[in-house]
């Protein structure tokens, strides 16, 4: 008698092509795959004309307080994805009392409190609360500079250095995945290379990888590929491209260069991956446009120099000189997400081009005005990018997929901003645009780039397959329906055709409707296992 058997469906990732047969469950783990006409279960799952595969791990996922407002995580969950990773840049510890108070101010509308101090406690924490996915974090340098070092745009210390490797190694033997950065974001641009090779190397020693939010993915991407191929080399880990991308039009012949010089590195033995979103926009703070050293000091130093007149016409000027919003130059293409003051809500949805006309100033005016009156990084999406490229990316096969996104629902809080799409459609997306409509990569390539590569990547015993003794994370969709409905002018609405979802053989969606059950587990690195 099994507990669980996933009946009739077409197989995938359980070996070289995909099959028809029957997926049986005991506990938390697969029993068997093959025929299994006679076999009982106490519950079955009738997958005919269906495809089951193993859940989707999202690589790049910024659930870590949503999670905890809605354990559900339905955005991700409705979509077939049971596990979640964070880590791109900022991280949920190692924490000080102060970084603490701001990462409360900052979700200040989701009422939770930061009651853990190490990452490994935010992991205990997520799982004892419950959730509906499994969960994994990388340790980021975001986090971990301004532990040590603090704001200052200056080279770590010898001493301060020592204590962010001291640091790596406590969360590394408790489970962090590796290091991960986002290097155009303040302080994190102040990290030289060779700080990065020091705090990775102790990373390395404890089988973690480095992946990260490259320096530029502008004009300078090939330059930031090239150091990111450097840590990679003299640290002695494996590396991934958070997002793989070429922003601003003038910027787009420059993926055929990258892609090659990655794959010229993995010719010669250098584990690189990468991965992407299925979306032509980015979406990152406002605040991201303005010079690093204008945030010396963190930003509410931002937010003062930005009411000192004087301060305020150089930031302009340079704005003017170096690009005025990165490598979008083009207010209409940056459409505003998210204000924290109610007063100030009323621009959300809105163009800077938009905004600026209501305003009756100039777009560089209107955005230093709502850095400066929001006193927040200002949500933002910037359209920058090349289908074409997006489709070349697609189809490599070290290329895997990552939301970029929080989990949400639509309803309550979540709401009151909109949000880029991808927080509700980036799996559905891939599989229903570019898989079904597009044909740039077919069923079985998507698939292994959500559930093995990522697993592989990752050192993720036991998930990323279907076979006998791995995990039974398990997603169940139609081919033929599976699609993503969020879209920027109506972006709270969840995908469509996954049947099934199960995570650690707990159902946790049946027949399109999420069950309640949190079964999802805090997952952990290789340094746990090995010391």
């Amino acid at each position: 008698m099994f507990d669980l058997v996933v009946r009739g469906g077409t197989v995938y990732g359980a070996g070289d092509a995909p099959s028809p047969a029957d997926v049986a469950v005991v506990g938390d783990r697969i029993a068997a795959v093959g025929r299994l006409d006679g076999a009982e279960a106490i519950t079955e799952i009738d997958a005919a004309g269906k495809a089951v595969a193993p859940g989707f791990i999202n690589i790049l996922s910024h659930s870590y307080f949503t999670i905890l407002h809605d354990p559900r995580s339905l955005g991700e969950l409705t979509q077939g994805v049971t596990t979640q990773v964070f880590g791109e840049g900022s991280t949920m510890g190692p924490l000080t009392p102060a970084m603490k108070e701001e990462l409360e101010r900052r979700h200040a509308d989701l009422s939770l409190r930061v009651s853990w101090s190490r990452l490994s406690e935010y992991l205990a924490h997520v799982e004892g609360r419950g959730c509906s996915q499994n969960i994994a974090s990388f340790v980021g340098t975001g986090t971990l500079r301004p532990y040590a070092v603090g704001y200052d745009d200056r080279p770590a210390t010898k001493q301060e250095i020592d204590t962010m490797r001291g640091l790596v190694a406590e969360e590394m033997a408790d489970g962090a995945l590796g290091i991960a950065s986002a290097l155009i974001y303040p302080p994190e641009s102040y990290i030289s290379t060779e700080e990065l090779v020091a705090v990775c190397e102790v990373a390395a020693s404890y089988g973690g990888i480095y992946i990260s939010h490259m320096r530029d993915e502008g004009a300078g991407l090939l330059t930031a590929l090239d150091e990111l191929l450097r840590i990679s080399r003299e640290a002695k880990l494996p590396a991934e491209i958070f997002h793989l991308k070429a922003s601003g039009r003038r910027n787009w012949q420059l993926m055929d260069e990258a892609l090659e010089r990655v794959e010229s590195a993995r010719a010669g033995g250098a584990p690189i991956t990468a991965d992407v979103y299925p979306y032509t926009a980015s979406s990152t703070g406002l605040a991201s446009v303005i010079p690093p050293r204008y945030h010396e000091g963190g930003p509410a130093a931002l937010y003062d120099r930005l009411a000192d007149p004087e301060t305020r016409r150089s930031i302009r000027q340079d704005l003017l000189t170096v690009g005025r919003w990165g490598d979008t130059d083009r207010a209409e293409d940056v459409l505003i997400l998210r204000l924290e003051r109610e007063e100030n809500r009323r621009y959300q949805g809105m163009t800077l081009s938009a905004i600026a006309e209501a305003r009756g100033t100039d777009p560089i005016e209107a955005t230093l005005d709502l850095i400066r009156d929001d006193r927040s990084r200002v949500g933002a999406a910037f359209f920058s990018m090349s289908e074409d490229n997006l489709r070349t990316q697609l189809r490599r096969l070290w290329v895997g997929i990552g939301s970029d996104g929080s989990s949400m629902a639509p309803e309550g809080v979540f709401l009151r901003s909109p949000t880029h799409p991808r927080a509700y459609g980036t799996f559905a997306r891939v599989l229903g645009r570019y898989v079904r409509e597009e044909r740039v990569l077919d069923l079985s390539d998507a698939i292994d780039r959500m559930t093995r590569l990522p697993a592989t990547t990752l050192g993720l015993e036991g998930r990323g397959r279907l076979a006998e003794g791995c995990f039974a994370d398990i997603v169940v969709f139609v081919p033929e329906t599976v699609a993503d409905r969020a879209t920027f002018d109506d972006p709270h609405r969840l995908s469509v055709g996954v049947s099934d979802v199960v995570v650690n053989g707990e159902v946790a969606v049946r027949a399109g409707e999420p069950t309640g059950r949190l079964a999802g587990r805090a997952l952990y690195g290789p340094g746990r296992r090995r010391h």
